[in-house]
């Protein structure tokens, strides 16, 4: 399953990223998100020298209709806020793509991480598109599922030689220590790996190509 780890361009007339231009040097931090039909209830940890000026300017904000500040220290607070702008979090809801905190925004930017089907990767491009967000894609990697490429007994075979150090670099397990360890021959330990390893590389390759012929 990919996981996208994307930038948005969040527009200038919502709340937090009006407040993010203003203190470029702050950085908010969403750790915690729920949408509501037009609203949207969040948990934000802010980081920035100037803090009390950050808090000054979210009690100016009209996209927030309440916040309340459950720590402040000299350079930090921690701020539960209702906001009439969750376009990013009515996004991701109407794609159905799990939401991953922490979402960190600085300067207007929105950086998150999203794992989910590639089909709900392409519905939430269209719904920040719909929203007027602009992105970027800053990578894009594939996770394999080892539970449908690999059998019980190979998966235990390649976190064994992964603990034992085969895969180190160097090597701090020669395949013959690896083969005394499972009490096989060094042969079978050999063609058991190889198989294994063949599986993986061929579903890698596979998703892989999936992912560059929908792009």
């Amino acid at each position: 399953m990919p996981t996208a780890k994307l930038a948005v361009t969040l527009p200038d007339d919502i709340w937090i990223a009006d407040l993010s231009t203003r203190f470029p040097d702050a950085t908010f931090r969403v750790l915690a998100a729920l949408p509501d039909e037009n609203t949207g209830v969040g948990l934000v940890e802010i980081t920035a020298a100037d803090v009390g000026g950050v808090l000054a300017g979210l009690d100016e904000s009209e996209g927030v209709r309440v916040f309340e500040t459950l720590y402040r220290g000299d350079d930090r607070a921690l701020v539960q806020f209702e906001t009439d702008d969750p376009l990013l979090l009515l996004s991701i809801r109407n794609s159905r793509a799990p939401f991953e905190p922490p979402v960190t925004i600085v300067d207007g930017i929105a950086d998150l991480e999203i794992t989910a089907p590639r089909d709900r990767l392409s519905s939430l491009a269209d719904q920040f598109r719909t929203f007027g967000l602009q992105f970027d894609v800053r990578s894009v990697r594939t996770s394999i599922d080892s539970e449908s490429v690999v059998t019980d007994g190979q998966r235990r075979l390649i976190e064994t030689a992964v603990e034992q150090g085969y895969y180190d670099t160097p090597r701090t397990c020669t395949l013959t220590e690896l083969a005394d360890h499972l009490g096989i021959a060094k042969s079978t330990a050999s063609e058991r790996l190889h198989r294994a390893e063949s599986a993986i590389i061929r579903a890698f390759v596979a998703d892989e190509a999936a992912v560059s012929s929908e792009n």
